[in-house]
């Protein structure tokens, strides 16, 4: 718990591995024991509350946002005091004694609404960045870390990557985007929904705000705790998508996240996009996606604009392992911010390590 109250933006870690085929095909990292798993999570200090899997990864709701397993890639989000970068060194045990190798690192996040009351190495992006070089194994050496800046203050991009390998955007072997969306200011009438009533059952609370009819298809594991704030993770197929909020006035936040392939029907992300603004109608909202290609992040404006939400805002920077990486602001068009030109072309602070 933060002093002024909880902080809603999450810090994510996503770690990738090599193995030998035999030990993928039976389920690779996903074979890790709920001992194991725990351990992990104790580290990070935090817990799991629920859980479901099919048979291409398994996901868990967390007492502090989410973790999700695939045979040769592991994606931890968590938000309050967590620590999240501390659970790289148990990874990388239990990972070796399973024959894999780490081959890839992204950790990413936005500006905490409590800076102060985050616990080392979450004090700043600096040390965060100098505590992942220790970390690392030495074989990741392509490495780089930016901010990523907004017209506002309250939004900015983090990111840290590191590879065994270096690829031009272009040859990434990778179809896949991911979006982050990070949301504050949280329309007031909406945002009470998210606070717990006498007996509510967590499917209800999905319903009752519109988060089921975001991806209709998917499958959902959610949490309700009290007194307020929600955690969902969705499973469609191959593909994750996760909802946290923290439904508070005067720090209210939500984030959605999801994954897609660039070769979907455009109308899709789109679709998505809509039905998240639609369900929080936020004040302010930031977008990262990060891809190989340049047809997503265009479409976001497009999906959200007619919805009231002014882009105010759009930074890009190319990572050698991730892909691209654009970051755009949004604010609402009725909040008191929505005014003045937008702050594209700002100077996005990168290091090369």
């Amino acid at each position: 718990m933060a002093v002024s109250g909880f902080e809603g933006f999450e810090k994510r870690l996503e770690l990738h591995f090599s193995g030998d085929d035999p030990v993928i095909r039976m389920g690779g990292l996903r074979q890790l024991d709920f001992e194991s798993i725990e351990e992990v999570l104790n580290a990070v200090q935090c817990t799991v509350v629920s859980a479901v899997g099919n048979q291409f990864f398994d996901s868990y709701v967390l007492s502090e946002s989410s973790l999700f397993v695939y045979p040769t890639k592991i994606i931890i989000k968590t938000c309050g005091t967590t620590q999240l970068l501390k659970s790289i060194l148990p990874l990388i045990q239990f990972s070796c004694e399973m024959g894999f190798v780490m081959s890839e690192c992204r950790y990413t996040r936005g500006n905490f609404i409590f800076p102060k009351a985050q616990p080392y190495p979450h004090t700043n992006f600096k040390d965060e960045i100098l505590y992942l070089r220790e970390q690392l194994p030495i074989h990741l050496c392509y490495r780089k870390a930016s901010v990523m800046p907004s017209k506002f203050i309250s939004h900015s991009w983090h990111i840290f990557t590191a590879s065994d390998k270096f690829y031009e955007i272009s040859t990434i072997p990778n179809d896949n985007f991911t979006i982050e969306i990070c949301m504050t200011d949280l329309d007031r009438v909406l945002a009470r929904k998210f606070f717990k009533h006498p007996n509510m059952a967590a499917n209800e609370m999905t319903e009752i705000t519109g988060i089921s009819e975001i991806n209709p298809n998917a499958l959902i594991c959610d949490f309700v705790f009290d007194p307020c704030g929600y955690s969902m993770n969705g499973i469609d197929g191959d593909r994750y998508s996760t909802i946290h909020v923290t439904p508070e006035d005067g720090f209210s936040y939500a984030s959605y996240e999801c994954v897609g392939s660039i070769y979907d029907d455009s109308n899709d992300i789109m679709n998505i996009l809509k039905k998240v603004v639609q369900v929080f109608r936020p004040g302010t909202m930031s977008i990262s996606t990060t891809s190989t290609s340049n047809e997503v992040w265009t479409r976001i404006v497009k999906a959200v604009e007619p919805l009231g939400m002014k882009c105010r805002s759009c930074t890009m920077d190319d990572f050698p392992s991730a892909g691209s990486v654009v970051f755009q602001t949004f604010t609402s068009c009725g909040s008191r911010q929505c005014c003045g030109g937008d702050g594209g072309g700002r100077k996005v602070a990168t290091w090369w390590y």
